[in-house]
C-alpha cells in the first residue's frame, strides 16, 4: 500500500515538473506563432508534410527557448505581478539557472535542427527572432520605454520569415508583407492586454503605455495602430500576392477590428479591452487562413 502511494506521488511530482517546463516555453503564445508559420508555408509554395513538421518543430524550439530565457530574466518583475507570480521561476518550482540553461538548450537545438534538416537561412532567422526577443525586447526595451512592444514586436513577427525561407530557400518582398502584418498587429493586440493588466505593470515598475502615458492615450494609440494595420493588410492585394478572397476577408476582419477599437476608445472599460484582445487573436488567425484559401483557390 505504502509503495503504491509513493509511486503515485512520484508520478504526480514528475507530471508537475513536466508542466512547469512546458509552461516555461509559453505554449499559448506559441500556438498562434506556429499557425502563422504553417499558413505562410502554404502561401509560399507546396511544402511536404515533413518540411512543415520540421519547420514547426524548429520554430517551437526557438520560441520556447526565448520564452524560457524570458522567464529567467523577468523573474523579479514576475514575482510582483499577480498574473505572473505563480510562474515556475518566481514561485520557486524551477531554479533560475535551470530555466536559463533550458532556454539556451532549446535555442541551440532549434538552430541545429533547422540548419541540418531545413536550411541555414531559416535557422538564422529563427535565432534572430530569439535574440531579438531576449536581448532587444526583454533586456532593453521592456524596462526602458513605453514603445517597447512597438519595436520589440519585430521578434514576434519573425515566424512568417522563417516559414517563407524554409519553403523557398530565400526571402522576398511577399514575405516582408506578412512580417509587416504581424508587426503592426502586435501593438493594438498587446496594448489591449496591457489595459487589463495596468495595475500589475505599475506595481512592477514596467513602463507599459497605460502606465506611462495613461489609458486614454493608450486607447488612442490602439485606434491609430489598428487603422495602420488595416492599411498594411491591403498591401499584399495591391502587390497581387492575393486576390479577391483575401481582400474580402481583410476588409471584413479589419472592419470588425476598427469597430472594436473605436468602441474601446468611447467606452473605456475593461470589458471592451478584453473583447478587443480576444478578437485580435482570432483576427490574425483568420486573416492568415484566408491567405491560404486565396492562394490555393
Amino acid at each position: 500500500m505504502e509503495a503504491g502511494v509513493a509511486t503515485q506521488r512520484a508520478r504526480r511530482l514528475r507530471a508537475a515538473v513536466v508542466r512547469d517546463y512546458v509552461t516555461l516555453t509559453k505554449p499559448k503564445v506559441q500556438s498562434l506563432l506556429l499557425f502563422t508559420t504553417v499558413t505562410t508555408m502554404y502561401v509560399a509554395g507546396t511544402p511536404s508534410l515533413r518540411l512543415v513538421l520540421l519547420t514547426c518543430l524548429g520554430g517551437a524550439l526557438s520560441a520556447g527557448g526565448a520564452g524560457a530565457i524570458n522567464h529567467y530574466l523577468d523573474r523579479d518583475i514576475d514575482a510582483l505581478m499577480r498574473r505572473t507570480a505563480d510562474r515556475p521561476v518566481p514561485a520557486g518550482r524551477v531554479s533560475p539557472r535551470a530555466a536559463l540553461a533550458y532556454g539556451v538548450a532549446l535555442g541551440v537545438a532549434s538552430f541545429v535542427l533547422l540548419a541540418a534538416t531545413v536550411n541555414v537561412l531559416s535557422a538564422v532567422l529563427a535565432a534572430a527572432g530569439l535574440l531579438g526577443y531576449v536581448l532587444v525586447y526583454t533586456l532593453w526595451l521592456k524596462r526602458s520605454t513605453p514603445q517597447n512592444i512597438v519595436i520589440g514586436g519585430a521578434a514576434g513577427a519573425v515566424p512568417p520569415l522563417v516559414a517563407w525561407a524554409a519553403t523557398t530557400g530565400r526571402l522576398s518582398g511577399s514575405a516582408l508583407y506578412l512580417f509587416a502584418i504581424v508587426f503592426y498587429w502586435t501593438p493594438p493586440h498587446f496594448w489591449a492586454l496591457s489595459l487589463l493588466m495596468k495595475d500589475d505593470y505599475e506595481r512592477a515598475g514596467v513602463p507599459m503605455l497605460p502606465v506611462v502615458r495613461g489609458e486614454r492615450e493608450t486607447r488612442r494609440q490602439i485606434v491609430l495602430y489598428s487603422l495602420l494595420l488595416v492599411a498594411v493588410t491591403m498591401l499584399p492585394f495591391a502587390a497581387r500576392l492575393f486576390d479577391g478572397i483575401y481582400l474580402a476577408a481583410a476588409l471584413v476582419l479589419g472592419g470588425v477590428l476598427m469597430w472594436l477599437a473605436l468602441r474601446l476608445s468611447r467606452r473605456a472599460d475593461k470589458r471592451s479591452a478584453l473583447r478587443l484582445y480576444l478578437y485580435s487573436l482570432a483576427y490574425l488567425a483568420l486573416l492568415f487562413a484566408a491567405m491560404v484559401v486565396d492562394a490555393r483557390v
